[in-house]
């Protein structure tokens, strides 16, 4: 399937309305279910996009966009929201979120980006060279991604408590 930005931002753009029709309103039990430690919770889930569209797609897509030659993005700390939503509310969270977004979006629409820039690169500290293009269908999929993420993790609550039904209840046994 062939890029497309304005593909891209459609999803982008529903991320928070997706996550606050999710979560907003919850009891806390299901905001900090996880599957095991180390694994980000609903509200986790949270933080993680709320940094990462601070410290991360944003400055990566600037970083690209402003060299001749690729240079080594910033690792990005997946943990790093964790002091940050300390406290706050979800509300507060889910407000954060689609604000920041929405300010991400009108500068990523700004740029009217052309099919060269698009193939312009960056150094993953990780991976290696990387596009614009990759960096910006990641950014989707990423979004997608921990937003199944967090239906998974919400479902598995139930796992137990569903009985025989569990076996054709896929989420569950994933």
């Amino acid at each position: 399937m062939e890029f497309s930005v304005p593909e891209a931002v459609a999803v982008l753009s529903r991320t928070p309305g997706t996550l606050r029709a999710l979560l907003e309103g919850l009891p806390e039990d299901w905001l900090e279910a996880n599957e095991r430690p180390d694994t980000f919770s609903p509200r986790d889930v949270l933080g993680h996009l709320i940094h990462g569209e601070k410290t991360d797609w944003v400055p990566r897509i600037k970083l690209i966009l402003s060299t001749g030659e690729p240079k080594t993005f910033v690792a990005f700390d997946r943990f790093g929201f964790q002091a940050a939503i300390q406290g706050k509310s979800t509300s507060t969270v889910l407000a954060e979120l689609a604000t920041l977004r929405t300010s991400n979006l009108a500068y990523l629409q700004g740029l009217s980006l052309t099919t060269a820039q698009l193939s312009l690169t960056g150094r993953h500290p990780e991976l290696g060279m990387t596009t614009l293009e990759q960096l910006l269908a990641t950014w989707a999929v990423h979004d997608l991604n921990h937003i199944g993420q967090v239906v998974r993790v919400m479902s598995k609550r139930y796992a137990d408590t569903v009985g025989p039904w569990k076996a054709f209840l896929r989420i569950l046994n994933d």
